[in-house]
């Protein structure tokens, strides 16, 4: 390669970057404006952030067959690979992120893997109240069990994946079809930075990446809140953990504990100072407390019945440590769990693969892990 070319190069990858940053720039500032014009009823915050993170219509694939249809009343969109298959194909049921508001199939999952892939379309929190996207994530898995042979997969090689919020479903639904005799089992699940506990909001990557670009503590609860359509001043208690009695802090210390987290990731973690517990939060936000949407609350008894585990963490997340927690829990319930730690890696990173200049080198870090595992089964 002569001079010339290496500037060229050099010129097009600093290019490259600029408009990396100024995607994370525009996207971090995207919050923020949403809230503002939801506030002068200009128009409501979701709304703006769908436009953008939903606002392309699934485009045909010469390599895929497309289409969208209903599972139990659940809307899905189906990706069936065009080719014949020699024998049964592996099935994925693919939850997306977007904290129940918003959010997207990776497109990873249909563009390289070869095999059926679906998306639960759950409907949107702002319409629907908790726990209707939970439960008809679970429905439409159910169905998918139950039906797989209709569309050529192999119910005994289903896998359900999830991202974020999307994480957190597929967690619930495979422990709530853990133990269930009357359909097949889930094979797999794969946890790309999942949301798995409201208790603790101090965890050591809670205090590192407070203020991280996309999804920062504070933004973490209010998601939370739109989701259980809960009034956001409960945001602030929250945080300060006021909404948790002692009881419960020590019944679930043994499962969520900054203690837990391995050293390495815990440095500059200062310890919270104590809090002082408020009931009236507490009875606001008791939801918090169950499985659906704390799945690292789970007995043991339901953690043991669990499938093969991938969980991909980043350091850039402030929902690092809930992945570290439930990593932990699934090994000491002899659960076999695949984990992957992408450094420079951040929430929400998948979302941003596929799209050229705008992608990054951790959005393609984490869907070949989830993608090789997926290979796998």
């Amino acid at each position: 390669m002569n001079s010339s070319e290496i500037l060229k190069k050099a010129v097009v990858s600093l290019m490259e970057e600029e408009m990396r940053f100024r995607t994370i720039f525009i996207s971090s500032s995207l919050g923020p404006a949403a809230k503002n014009l939801n506030h002068l009823g200009i128009i409501k915050e979701h709304t703006i952030i769908r436009l953008i993170t939903e606002g392309l219509p699934a485009w045909q694939d010469s390599q895929l067959f497309i289409k969208d249809l209903h599972f139990d009343g659940v809307p899905m969109r189906i990706y069936l690979p065009r080719e014949p298959s020699a024998s049964k194909r592996r099935g994925v049921v693919f939850i997306h992120g977007g904290c129940g508001i918003f959010g997207s199939i990776s497109k990873e999952l249909k563009e390289k893997c070869d095999y059926l892939a679906f998306l639960t379309a759950s409907r949107k929190s702002d319409s629907h109240r908790y726990p209707t996207q939970t439960l008809e994530c679970l429905s439409a898995t159910v169905h998918f069990l139950k039906t797989a042979d209709t569309y050529g997969v192999d119910p005994a090689r289903i896998i359900v994946c999830g991202d974020s919020v999307g994480g957190t479903f597929a967690t619930s639904v495979c422990q709530e079809l853990g133990h269930r005799t009357d359909i097949p089992k889930i094979r797999a699940q794969v946890l790309i930075y999942p949301f798995l506990q409201a208790l603790n909001f101090n965890l050591p990557s809670h205090q590192k990446n407070a203020a991280v670009a996309f999804l920062s503590r504070d933004r973490t609860v209010h998601f939370i809140l739109k989701y259980l359509n809960k009034d956001s001043s409960l945001k602030e208690p929250i945080l300060a953990g006021s909404h948790v009695p002692e009881s419960i802090n020590l019944k679930y210390r043994k499962w969520i504990n900054p203690d837990l987290i391995p050293d390495e990731f815990k440095l500059g973690y200062k310890p919270p100072l104590p809090t002082l517990f408020l009931p009236q939060v507490h009875e606001e936000v008791k939801e918090l407390f169950e499985p659906r949407v704390s799945p690292l609350l789970a007995e043991d008894a339901v953690v043991c019945g669990l499938p093969d585990t991938c969980i991909v963490t980043c350091e850039h997340d402030v929902l690092r440590d809930d992945g570290l927690l439930y990593k932990k829990r699934l090994e000491d319930n002899n659960v076999h769990v695949t984990w992957h730690h992408v450094e420079k890696g951040f929430h929400p990173a998948v979302g941003f693969f596929g799209y050229g200049i705008f992608s990054f080198p951790s959005s393609s870090t984490i869907m070949n892990h989830a993608v090789n595992f997926i290979k796998g089964y």
